[in-house]
């Protein structure tokens, strides 16, 4: 299936009370039917509450399949309209299996690159009641993923869509969710994804770090053994 955009969703932070609280999100996305600016950073008219965590660089466009409605859904027994778990690009025809750390992109005016996987909110939980929703997201592997702008423009309100480049590693999304969330001892696998430059940098330090603790504890002397 040729992938499409389905869905172009904005939003700006606003202030809601979770568990007596009160909490600032940008998870509340809508549609919108009319030409945006993407700028290195993020879409027009959009927003994030807390940038340490969301938006950026890395983080300027989250993308959600559409290919996963369903699913959710039945769930979460609700219907469900494109922007609900606080994407921007809802498309079709593309999902973790298949989208590689740094696969370019034509979207409109703009070039874009998958960067990294996207690290469910605890965000997610406020706006659907559900607490362990970040949790399912990682153990479906549903997470969607980030783009970064390498090539500011216009995106129209049905905007072309186009592979322009596969990286050559064919790093899956599912792989480093895999990695992140499931196989955490995967030491070659986190070499693997370490080599791929495109990688977004909170991933790599976070996966630098854990390589660094399994050499640690291989190592008798950092471990407190003794060499033979």
């Amino acid at each position: 299936m040729t992938p499409q955009i389905v869905s172009i969703n904005v939003g700006k932070p606003k202030k809601i009370v979770y568990q007596g609280k009160e909490v600032e999100t940008g998870i509340y996305k809508e549609p919108v039917h009319r030409p945006l600016f993407l700028s290195k950073t993020q879409l027009e008219g959009d927003g994030q509450a807390d940038l340490e965590v969301h938006g950026g660089p890395d983080k300027a466009l989250c993308v959600y399949s559409a290919n996963h409605y369903d699913y959710w859904e039945k769930e979460l027994g609700q219907p469900l309209s494109f922007g609900a778990f606080g994407e921007n690009i809802t498309i079709s025809g593309l999902e973790e299996e298949e989208v590689c750390i740094g696969d370019i992109y034509e979207l409109g005016e703009a070039l874009v690159q998958v960067s990294q996987p996207r690290r469910p909110c605890f965000k997610l939980s406020i706006r659907y009641s559900d607490v362990k929703l970040p949790v399912k997201l990682q153990d479906t592997g549903y997470t969607g993923f980030y783009f970064r702008v390498l090539k500011e423009g216009i995106i129209p309100e049905n905007p072309v869509f186009r592979l322009v480049t596969k990286h050559a590693q064919g790093l899956t999304v599912e792989f480093v969710n895999t990695c992140k969330y499931h196989d955490k001892n995967n030491i070659p696998g986190i070499r693997i994804i370490l080599a791929n430059e495109a990688l977004a940098e909170s991933w790599r330090g976070s996966f630098e770090k854990k390589l660094a603790e399994a050499v640690d504890l291989s190592d008798p002397a950092q471990s407190g053994g003794v060499k033979e």
